[in-house]
């Protein structure tokens, strides 16, 4: 999940509305312990702001140089960091991050119509799988770095096609995106294929005083995240600043009213029995992988019996009590359990601790 793509396509539109250049730094190759993997992405303005991290701050400041070289020249440059030993002779600052990355720089300005954000941010507006190719290494000058190309290009060039190809490949068979190599006769392109993770859009039903916390680490993460409740004196816009949408209906009309499938992940958190119970009736129609519910495991266990034939459905995906074991006892610290949890689950991953054995 890119949790920072909602601040970075807020950082670029502001650019670009002043018709500013921008360099963009994408990690197409890691070895290693590194901060970020390949696909992560930063923006860098020709006064050195910039938005997004690819490591943990050590390398920004001397990436942000290069970045300048890239705005001058309009050239792509791929720069290399390796950072496996303690006394590297290139830093000196002995950081022992044991990891090497391949970062490439590219220029975006009105000239090349902001390729390749500008077509991230009509995907993520439109929530649309993408994959598109940039070319990282190349001998051929048709075909130097920073080169772009999308599944629909109307090329007849070898490479092109190779290249397309293997966009289509990602959004359509889910092919997993990283480097390739093109060889045309004596000659080759490396370039890396790389494809936008939408953030996954949350549903909270109800809107208590404890919903705020939860809508707020989720926003924090760059999750819409939509509030609905039966109840309109709760169901208020200015109680969640952050959240994408506040919507006010009947429980029992919660399908008819929203798109539920839609979604990603919902929390069922009214503190009202027979609205948690409309709710997991009508969530138990959709496929969503994440259905949390709030309250100890006895109320769980009744909403189930209660719910009869549409228990089944959830068996397998409703999460209740809701939320990680970290000891949580304020609506802050159970919002970061419950958000922590849908984090792991959504990316298929136990949320156990990195230092104890699995």
């Amino acid at each position: 999940m890119d949790s920072g793509l909602t601040s970075l396509l807020a950082f670029f539109d502001a650019r670009r509305a002043g018709l500013r250049p921008l360099a963009l730094a994408t990690v197409v190759a890691t070895e290693g312990s590194t901060y970020r993997k390949p696909g992560a992405r930063m923006l860098i303005d020709e006064r050195g702001e910039a938005c997004g991290l690819l490591s943990g701050g050590c390398l920004e400041s001397d990436l942000a140089e290069h970045a300048q070289t890239v705005l001058n020249t309009g050239r792509g440059r791929l720069i290399e960091y390796d950072l496996r030993s303690s006394d590297d002779l290139i830093w000196g600052l002995g950081l022992g991050c044991e990891g090497a990355m391949r970062i490439l720089l590219q220029r975006l300005s009105p000239v090349d119509a902001y390729t390749p954000v500008a077509e991230i941010a009509i995907a993520y507006a439109d929530r649309q799988p993408l994959a598109f190719a940039t070319v990282v290494r190349s001998a051929i000058a048709a075909w130097p770095a920073g080169r772009v190309v999308f599944p629909g290009a109307d090329v007849d060039e070898p490479i092109g096609v190779a290249l397309a190809q293997g966009c289509r490949d990602v959004v359509e068979r889910k092919a997993v995106p990283g480097l390739v190599q093109v060889n045309v006769g004596k000659s080759a392109v490396e370039a890396f294929i790389d494809s936008i993770e939408l953030p996954p859009r949350i549903l909270i039903l109800g809107a208590g005083p404890d919903a705020a916390p939860v809508v707020s680490a989720a926003s924090a993460l760059g999750w819409p995240v939509t509030v609905f409740d039966h109840r309109a004196a709760y169901a208020v816009a200015g109680h969640f600043p952050q959240a994408a949408r506040v919507v006010t209906a009947a429980a029992d009309d919660l399908a008819v009213t929203l798109e539920i499938g839609s979604f990603d992940a919902a929390v069922v958190m009214s503190h009202h029995l027979p609205s948690d119970l409309a709710y997991l009736r009508q969530l138990a129609t959709t496929e969503l992988p994440y259905v949390g519910l709030l309250g100890p495991a006895p109320r769980r266990q009744r909403l189930l019996a209660d719910a009869g034939c549409h228990s089944a459905s959830l068996s397998t995906r409703l999460f209740g009590p809701v939320g990680l074991d970290i000891g949580a006892r304020t609506p802050e610290s159970i919002a970061l359990a419950i958000v922590a949890e849908i984090h792991a689950v959504l990316a298929k991953r136990s949320g156990q601790s990195f230092s104890r054995p699995k």
